[in-house]
């Protein structure tokens, strides 16, 4: 499969590109196998909802659903199936054309996780860029979110905000912890542009990490499940001594 020039511009302009059926579904069957079985073992490592405290999560882990577990971590090294989805020859054409690159660098400290979001403690994500928390030479990478099963508003499935990665803000449009103040007319104003996407089951949705995104809650009676992996050019390292330095990226040809 080859993205065409289209798909390219439209990432280009919106910052991000939905590509539907992008894997057949028993390959995710066979994703979401592994997902459910490492959620119900616990499998470490792993994030749990009450680490982030975001809003609607469970205060502290002896709260009821403290041991609610936001997202299964370090998915590249957790089991094979994600190791091949990552170097599939599709992922790999798509990639390479928009990073404009024959080598691609998968980011072993950002993403390369399996998200979890399940019912009743899920938390709200807030507005924000991606990059507002990573470290790199050139604020230039590149998220791929595949849903394993249907993405919508009743589960919490992603809102972005078109264009918004081509967009200067400022520090104060965003609060200490970098999400974008919703209580500015200015960005409200940019927020009420948002689309809210819809995936099926081996939709890929392909975002900027300067694209302003949010999630809600699963009010579903379901867990959600999708597997994120971020990758970067080859020349675009991470900053020495940051977060995004700790563990060395895994190169892909």
């Amino acid at each position: 499969m080859a993205i065409n020039v289209i798909d390219k511009n439209q990432f280009e302009e919106k910052g991000f590109l939905i590509i539907p059926r992008f894997i057949d579904l028993s390959f995710c069957n066979r994703m979401i196998t592994i997902s459910q079985k490492h959620l119900s073992q616990a499998k470490q490592p792993y994030e749990l909802e009450t680490n982030v405290g975001y809003p609607g999560a469970p205060q502290d882990i002896e709260s009821k659903g403290g041991a609610t577990i936001r997202r299964l971590l370090n998915a590249y090294d957790r089991h094979d199936i994600f190791s091949e989805w990552v170097k599939f020859d599709k992922m790999k054409i798509v990639m390479m054309e928009l990073l404009s690159s024959k080598i691609l660098m998968l980011s072993r400290v950002h993403h390369n996780c399996i998200m979890t979001k399940q019912p009743m403690f899920s938390s709200l994500t807030g507005w924000h860029q991606d990059i507002r928390y990573w470290s790199y030479d050139r604020p230039e990478l590149i998220s791929a979110w595949l849903a394993l099963g249907f993405e919508n508003n009743l589960n919490g499935g992603l809102h972005l905000i078109p264009g918004s990665h081509r967009m200067h803000f400022k520090r104060n449009d965003f609060d200490e912890l970098g999400f974008f103040k919703t209580d500015s007319k200015h960005n409200q104003k940019l927020i009420d542009t948002k689309i809210s996407v819809a995936l099926n089951p081996g939709d890929l949705l392909i975002f900027h990490c300067k694209t302003l995104h949010s999630a809600g809650w699963n009010r579903s009676s379901a867990t959600k499940y999708s597997v994120v992996f971020t990758f970067h050019h080859s020349d675009n390292k991470p900053k020495v001594g940051s977060r995004s330095a700790f563990l060395e990226s895994i190169r892909i040809e």
